[in-house]
Order: structure tokens, then sequence, then C-alpha cells
């Protein structure tokens, strides 16, 4: 038996239509269904018929205490394919007041953002085999302009 990857998550949220819209208009996602607090997302991208349900539990949930007091998912991790792709997120999320931090993991460039809920997500660029140098997985501040100098914008990120 073995695991592949990940097919899709699944997440409650306050307001199903106000997160759908926050992830089709700023990370370029669309929806493939949706019903009555429910809505079925797809990634730019992405062959799976969905990457992301929400289920909307009324503007009465408290927010989440994930790693704070309780056990819970920290965050979703979503890849694009260049830097240049990694700089058009961040100017989104930046635009939609969502930023909230920027990490070089050595063998990842990430940007961190909460959603409408405050639920973290990352959207990450690999950093190609052939180009990780002996890259060991750290956290230090991103320095995108520079990251995009050294591995240039176009390049195709993956393992």
């Amino acid at each position: 038996m073995g695991i592949r990857r990940l097919n899709h998550a699944v997440l409650y949220v306050r307001d199903a239509e106000r997160s759908a819209a926050f992830y089709r208009d700023v990370l370029g996602f669309r929806t493939v269904a949706s019903m009555p607090g429910g809505a079925f997302l797809q990634a730019p991208g992405s062959t799976n018929d969905h990457d992301l349900a929400l289920f909307g539990i009324g503007e009465h949930a408290g927010p989440t205490e994930a790693g704070r007091r309780t056990v819970g998912l920290y965050h979703l991790a979503w890849e694009v394919g260049t830097l240049a792709e990694l700089a058009e997120v961040g100017q989104a999320l930046q635009a939609a007041g969502a930023l909230v931090g920027a990490s070089d993991h050595g063998t990842t460039k990430s940007l961190y953002a909460h959603d409408p809920d405050g639920l973290e997500l990352e959207v990450c660029w690999v950093v190609p085999a052939d180009l990780l140098d002996g890259a060991e997985m750290t956290t230090r501040p991103l320095d995108l302009a520079a990251t995009i100098e050294r591995y240039g914008a176009a390049t195709a990120g993956g393992r």
C-alpha cells in the first residue's frame, strides 16, 4: 500500500460563500460545485475533481485554537510551478490583506496567509532537486527578489 499524495482537504468555515470567494479571487481556484452552505473548489492546473471543500458552520463559530490550546491542522500548503507565480500570488495575498509571512525553507520558498476565518495557508515553490546544492530544510526570511535572481522567474519547481 502506498499513498501517493493528498487529494483534497475539507475545511469548516464560518461562511462557505465568503471563503470560496477568497480562494477564487485571490488564489485562482474555481468552483466546481456548490450548495447552500458548501462549496467544492479546484486549484488551477489540478486534475482532481476538487482540491478543497468548504462547509459553513455559521458566524457564531469561534476562531481555531489549533496549536495554541488544542490539537488540529496547522496549515495546508499549495504548490505553484514557478517563482513568477509565487510572486503573483504574493501580490494577490498582499492586496487582499491576507499575507502574514514569507520564509525560505532551503528546499522550498514559501508565503503564508490567513483566509477570511484566520485559517493559515502556505503557497510554496519547491526548489528542483538538481538545483538544491546541498540545501537543507531551514527557516529564514524569504528574499523573493534575490531568489528569483538566483533561480530564474520561469524555472519549473518540483522534485
